[in-house]
């Protein structure tokens, strides 16, 4: 069963997925920063925060398809 905890961290995920996934790196960072906050051990939200401000600050080519590639180990 899932805490109340735990469906408010999915909740604020899948919204801002929605918005990663239409490129809208700002907004989605928003939504996983709260995720975040709401349970600051949660991997993917951190995964995702980081990649929304990497795309800020260098988007993806136009032709991207939802696919991070790794520059570095």
């Amino acid at each position: 069963m899932l805490t109340d905890k735990k469906k408010k961290v999915l909740d604020f995920y899948n919204k801002g997925l929605e918005l990663y996934k239409k490129r809208l790196f700002k907004e989605a960072l928003d939504f996983f920063s709260q995720a975040s906050e709401v349970d600051p051990e949660d991997g993917p939200a951190k995964l995702y925060v980081t990649r929304c401000k990497t795309y800020i600050k260098t988007p993806p080519p136009a032709d991207w398809d939802g696919v991070f590639v790794m520059t570095s180990k």
